[in-house]
């Protein structure tokens, strides 16, 4: 038995966990065949509650999932019931490794309505969504115990990454405006006079996830300027880019530096997340290595789910659909917010993001919000606890919130659930301190 295979309701500590798991596999001569990478190699922090939140009754605030049942399902499945059936044989077939040339040109028209104007599909990657070009760029870039920089807060499923490739993850903080350009700045001279290697900088400046923090502006071109004079990549990870809530998305930072950025994309927030499909936005030096170190995990993405997302953009009003996902995704996070101003006690404050998926809540410093988790769902309500979204290790007293997925009523009625959760935390903690 291992964790995976534990009742999803145990709340047993984690050292107890990894003993179990340790006395399951250890005796098998097997074990001994593993890499030291496959160590770094954990299971995600959000898939195990995305798998909790499916029970039934509870209200899950966890995952952050797009809003499917506004697409039209119906006409979706006769667009791919007709590929299949007259184009079948391109369909299911193998096909090239860089991504359809259809497909690829309608990407270049998607990142420019968010000002990416300069794009040609010559310089595009189709990848197994997002997830695998920031494997892809790991891999190509990366020896072990190179640095990687990250906004703290990040996407779990990019340290997850960077772990497994064995590199040191160094978190740089934020503000109310995104990443402090004078801390990202300390903390490279500080890593550069230690001799480290420092091969790019990870950023999701649109709605980050887990914060809805969005990096203001003007403060983009002087983190590219930052990087680039210490000779670090950028890498731009903008899967929600599209979904600012008033339909101006702030212009990529890969728009005014085609050479020190690596912009990354994805259709899993727009349109679909099952069919898997992302992009890279390679600059053309890095585009040949890129590709192929793609090309050796994938041999190619899937034709038939390329089709799909390329007749979904040629036949469908996506733009459209793009605003529908807008307005629902504004009023979600609207009911998200009144709820919290309602039922949250004091002491508590939260992120007001302009766009995409999350908000980020902070308790006062001392309450760990991982032991919560058990008995938030006693109550009937699932998050994220803050501590996975970031490489450092103890206890974190933050939490994310998703409200993309979730009806406006049960949103409300998620975070009547977890209020009295939290207030008696904080009142535990107080005490504690009180003694």
């Amino acid at each position: 038995m291992t964790h995976e295979t534990l009742d999803a309701g145990a709340t047993l500590p984690a050292e107890a966990i990894d003993a179990i798991e340790r006395a399951a596999t250890a005796a098998h001569p097997h074990e001994e065949l593993f890499s030291a990478r496959a160590a770094n190699i954990k299971q995600s922090a959000v898939r195990d509650v995305f798998d909790i939140s499916m029970r039934p009754g509870l209200v899950s605030l966890a995952g952050g999932n797009p809003y499917l049942q506004s697409l039209p399902l119906e006409k979706l499945g006769q667009t791919a019931a007709r590929i299949i059936a007259e184009e079948g044989m391109t369909a299911l077939q193998y096909g090239g490794g860089q991504g359809t040339e259809e497909l690829r040109q309608q990407i270049c028209q998607i990142m420019a309505a968010e000002g990416i104007t300069d794009a040609i599909p010559e310089n595009v990657v189709i990848t197994a969504g997002s997830q695998s070009a920031q494997d892809v760029a790991t891999k190509v870039f990366c020896n072990p115990g190179d640095v990687v920089l990250v906004e703290n807060p990040t996407y779990v499923g990019a340290l997850n990454t960077f772990e497994a490739y064995q590199v040191q993850v160094e978190p740089i903080e934020m503000d109310d405006d995104g990443l402090v350009p004078e801390l990202l700045e300390a903390r490279i001279a500080a890593l550069q006079s230690e001799g480290k290697n420092i091969k790019f900088l990870y950023t999701i400046p649109n709605f980050n996830n887990p914060s809805g923090i969005t990096l203001a502006e003007e403060r983009r071109q002087r983190i590219v300027n930052i990087c680039r004079e210490a000779n670090i990549i950028v890498l731009e990870d903008n899967p929600y880019g599209l979904l600012r809530f008033d339909g101006h998305p702030i212009a990529p930072m890969r728009a005014a530096n085609p050479d020190d950025v690596i912009y990354l994309g994805s259709f899993s927030k727009i349109f679909a997340p099952g069919l898997r499909i992302g992009w890279a936005l390679v600059p053309a030096h890095l585009q040949r290595r890129f590709y192929l170190a793609s090309e050796a995990v994938t041999l190619c993405p899937p034709p038939l789910n390329q089709m799909l997302v390329s007749a979904y953009l040629r036949e469908y009003d996506w733009e459209g659909q793009i605003d529908t996902y807008r307005k629902l995704y504004a009023e979600r996070c609207e009911s998200l917010l009144s709820a919290l101003d309602e039922y949250m006690p004091a002491g508590l404050t939260w992120t007001r993001p302009d766009g995409g998926f999350f908000v980020w809540v902070t308790l006062p410093e001392g309450v760990d919000t991982y032991p919560l988790l058990a008995k938030a769902i006693d109550a009937g309500v699932v998050f994220i606890p803050g501590a996975a979204f970031s490489p450092a290790d103890g206890p974190s007293n933050k939490l994310r919130l998703a409200f993309s997925a979730v009806p406006p009523d049960t949103i409300a009625e998620g975070v009547r659930r977890l209020a009295p959760v939290l207030a008696e935390a904080i009142k535990a903690t107080n005490e504690g301190a009180a003694q």
